[in-house]
């Protein structure tokens, strides 16, 4: 954990008092909708379609169990005794009351908590791989590069009112599972000839246009990160679209200017304040790395122990957990541990406020005390000995925070759609809810192996659907919910090194392709079941993934059999495919 200094906490306290100021002169009259629509967005709230909603940030996705017992007191006195974890890793809370809200930002202030620039047109929170600071192919830390920029950018003068939201993510490790390829800055750490530095790509994002990011620079020396990434928001704010909100993203600016020339235009901003004041000294590295509590781990502990294979030969649920929710760590004899929050029935994301107490007295019991959010809505303990994980195991099981699914199907990302949110076309939760129940046999989904399906209730993408292998999108004809389908999608960078962590290899984020004319709600999961018929029928082997298979035949043999599936054909299609 982070542990704020003076200046950190007096700033939070003090942006909690303004907030405060603004909401009493709001609710007398004083400040007009449109005055305090702009104050209340870059303090995270946003008013949706039965309530306000705050969304509280989880710099880089880092919790610690005070901050997870304070959200679950928050959900219970100020919310429905729930909270929502989001792609962004951040916690939203969808029924608080508009004059509660300062109380609420008052009591997260002193856990080291706010709701700064998580909305508005301004940096909002930066995003790194879940497994950051434990995973074993880390090439660094991401996590002190990641408060370097919530330092730089937190309340930005300069970049506080941009054409459009911003979004940064940074990826430590040999494997990009931070998806830089689909933010409007991604950043891959490398070395050459032993000097760190970073890739940047410049341009991804989802939402109306789906565009995969460029890479405008090979190599930016840590010593450089915060000039580069301030030259590049520069040629942004002065270029960017104002006049239309929908062409307002980087993406589109870098698509019209070319990738090449929006990269020169950087490179003649940065060599302007390339050695000002936003260099980064060896010192001030330091000194973030210093205020970061780092656990202190016991170097006895073997690698393996004889007892958890015993457990597992004789209990199925618990082999099948190890296998799909227990992770690598950095560390001999420990291991990191995915908490499903996605049981069938339940909304993808969504936690109790008497979940989010047992699971902070979890990671204190078989840990530290630490988590991570991770993008796909689920909550990692960070540091687990091995030889707890069958008595952990059984505590979760009985919260129902066990289900053995990550990597797989049942696994969704799903914003919270129309049964909330005021921009969606479509509902999202009962949809997933359907699909999960239609696939709720574990023996059928091991068979399917792994597959990332997303779904999203309006073109905004906050479900990430373009880059699921198969996404789903919530879209209105005639005041009528429909969905369309999307396959092929991949939502990891594509940045994976080679071991002299110098070369591009492997993959690459990818943006979904429509299949055709989109379904009623009632269709969804039979148009599912038919595309992995189609995927189980025509794969080489086990080990032949969904989306292998997709790129391997393309589309067509998908569609050909979704369109003529007898269930299918006899409910409508809505034969209007939105350009997506």
């Amino acid at each position: 954990m982070y542990i704020y200094d003076e200046i950190d906490q007096q700033l939070v306290e003090q942006r909690v008092a303004q907030f405060k100021d603004q909401t009493a002169r709001f609710l007398t009259g004083k400040l007009s909708e449109e005055e305090f629509r702009v104050l209340r967005l870059q303090n995270g709230l946003y008013i949706q379609r039965h309530a306000p909603m705050l969304r509280v940030a989880i710099p880089y996705g880092m919790l610690v169990s005070k901050q997870l017992r304070m959200l679950a007191y928050v959900a219970r006195r100020w919310d429905k005794g729930y909270g929502h974890f989001s792609t962004r890793q951040n916690i939203q809370f969808n029924w608080p009351r508009l004059e509660d809200v300062p109380e609420i930002l008052a009591k997260l202030a002193t856990v080291q908590m706010h709701a700064i620039q998580t909305s508005g047109n301004c940096i909002r929170n930066t995003t790194t791989d879940h497994f950051a600071g434990l995973a074993p192919d880390e090439i660094i830390n991401p996590l002190v590069w990641c408060e370097i920029i919530r330092q730089w950018s937190m309340l930005h003068p300069e970049f506080a009112f941009l054409p459009r939201k911003f979004k940064i993510a940074v990826s430590g490790a040999l494997t990009d599972r931070a998806a830089v390829g689909v933010h409007d800055i991604g950043l891959q750490a490398v070395k050459v000839d032993g000097v760190l530095g970073f890739r940047v790509w410049v341009g991804g994002g989802l939402g109306r246009t789906p565009i995969v990011g460029k890479l405008i620079k090979p190599f930016v020396a840590w010593s450089d990160l915060l000039t580069y990434l301030q030259a590049t928001l520069r040629v942004y704010n002065l270029h960017g679209r104002r006049d239309n909100k929908y062409k307002a993203r980087i993406k589109i600016l870098v698509k019209d200017l070319t990738p090449e020339v929006f990269g020169q235009q950087v490179d003649e901003q940065w060599q302007l304040i390339k050695d000002g004041p936003d260099k980064v000294s060896e010192e001030y590295v330091n000194e973030v790395s210093s205020r970061f509590v780092w656990p202190k781990y016991d170097t006895t502990l073997i690698e393996n122990d004889d007892s958890i294979t015993l457990q597992a030969a004789g209990n199925l649920k618990f082999e099948r957990w190890l296998r799909t929710n227990v992770h690598d760590h950095k560390v001999t004899g420990y291991a990191s541990v995915t908490v499903s929050l996605k049981a069938t029935g339940v909304p993808p994301g969504d936690i109790t406020a008497d979940q989010m107490e047992a699971i902070a007295d979890i990671s204190e019991k078989y840990g530290f005390g630490e988590l991570r959010v991770s993008h796909e809505q689920n909550l990692i303990l960070a540091d687990v000995r091995r030889q707890s994980l069958y008595s952990l195991w059984l505590e979760l099981d009985i919260l129902k925070l066990a289900t053995p699914n990550i990597g797989y199907i049942t696994n969704i990302i799903a914003c919270p759609g129309g049964d909330y949110c005021s921009l969606a076309n479509a509902v999202s939760i009962p949809v997933a809810a359907a699909i999960q129940e239609r696939f709720d046999d574990l023996d059928f989904v091991y068979e399917i192996g792994e597959l990332d399906l997303n779904l999203s209730g309006c073109i905004n993408s906050c479900g990430h659907h373009h880059v699921g292998h198969i996404g789903i999108l919530g879209v209105d004809k005639a005041g009528e919910e429909w969905y369309q389908i999307t396959i092929g999608g991949r939502q990891n960078g594509g940045v994976n090194i080679d071991t002299n962590q110098t070369q591009i290899r492997g993959g690459g984020a990818a943006i979904g392709r429509v299949i055709g004319p989109s379904f009623a709600r009632e269709q969804i999961p039979d148009v599912i079941y038919c595309l992995i018929q189609t995927y189980l029928r025509l794969r080489d082997s086990d080990a032949e993934r969904f989306i292998d298979v997709v790129e391997r035949l393309g589309i067509g043999p998908f569609k050909e059999d979704v369109y003529s599936d007898p269930i299918l054909l006899k409910a409508p299609l809505n034969t209007e495919v939105v350009d997506v």
